[in-house]
């Protein structure tokens, strides 16, 4: 029986949602009626406790939020309700000083210096040119395995604990001849599992597992390791999934926009360490691994 480890395959880094500017009307928040004028950024909307909610905070929360315009009326009105619970929130533990404690400012400081880099990066990146169509359309006959040529694998699985993969439990897999018969020894020797059922396709998996699953007969058996959980799986059916290039399009430009992004961040990086002195202390430095391999764009139904 095969059995694989499974990592995490790797992901495009996301890139910040893009921030909403227009304000919204007074009317669009229906508070105290509706009026004519357009609310000023600085105005306020509430007060707790003594502490103002503005317009600008609302803005920042519907930004964040990626709210439609057609769904601001409704969304201004919760997001509104839900900056109030969190000012009274902070009002609470401000006053048990809860400000003050060693993690909380310790989480404060990592979550600005976050902020801090990523505006660096932002500012030093600038626009990054969006793929042309023709790059695109490159991308897509480059990597079948991912459209043209795309294969999805319907599987049924037992998922257990890593730790109630013993040798007996092995050698019963061995000598199944379904999945089916595992789950009976498993019930009969107390072993706790769950049954479920996915489909992965060759675009959602690492190109070795595709490759082995493509080549394993129907109904076999095999091992996927993940940690504290591991799964004894079989593949159903194997069958065609092709996906074409009008379809495709526009996550391919996403995925190769987010390389383009991620790959001047990188250089950023490398830039500044070039320049910068550092030092480990009290440790070995760091081996810093190669890139993973490509994987491109990954989840095409």
């Amino acid at each position: 029986m095969n059995t694989f480890d499974s990592k995490p395959a790797p992901r495009p880094a996301a890139m910040p949602a893009r921030r909403a500017g227009l304000l919204l009307l007074a009317c669009a928040l229906a508070l105290g009626g509706c009026g004519e004028r357009e609310r000023k950024a600085g105005q306020a909307l509430a007060s707790v406790n003594g502490t103002e909610i503005t317009v600008l905070q609302l803005n920042e929360e519907l930004a964040l939020a990626g709210v439609p315009a057609t769904r601001q009326d409704a969304a201004s009105k919760q997001l509104l309700e839900a900056l109030i619970d969190r000012q009274l929130l902070e009002h609470e533990a401000a006053r048990e000083k809860l400000d003050r404690d060693p993690k909380v400012v310790q989480a404060i400081e990592r979550a600005k210096a976050l902020i801090v880099a990523q505006a660096w990066l932002q500012k030093r990146i600038g626009q990054v040119a969006r793929p042309t169509k023709a790059e695109v359309q490159e991308y897509y006959f480059k990597h079948p395995q991912f459209f043209s040529n795309r294969t999805q694998f319907d599987m049924k699985q037992l998922v257990l604990a890593t730790a109630d993969l013993d040798a007996p439990l092995k050698r019963a897999a061995d000598a199944a001849t379904s999945l089916d018969e595992v789950a009976t020894w498993m019930e009969a020797h107390k072993v706790r599992f769950a049954r479920g059922q996915i489909s992965r396709t060759s675009s959602d998996l690492p190109p070795e597992l595709t490759a082995k699953l493509a080549g394993m007969p129907q109904g076999q058996l095999f091992i996927i390791k993940e940690g504290e959980r591991s799964m004894l799986v079989t593949v159903v059916e194997t069958r065609e999934a092709p996906v074409s290039l009008e379809v495709a399009s526009g996550q391919i430009e996403q995925f190769l926009l987010n390389k383009r992004n991620k790959e001047a961040a990188d250089a950023e990086i490398k830039r500044l360490r070039a320049v910068a002195k550092i030092e480990y202390l009290g440790a070995p430095a760091p081996e810093i691994a190669a890139g993973a391999n490509e994987r491109g764009v990954a989840g095409l139904k």
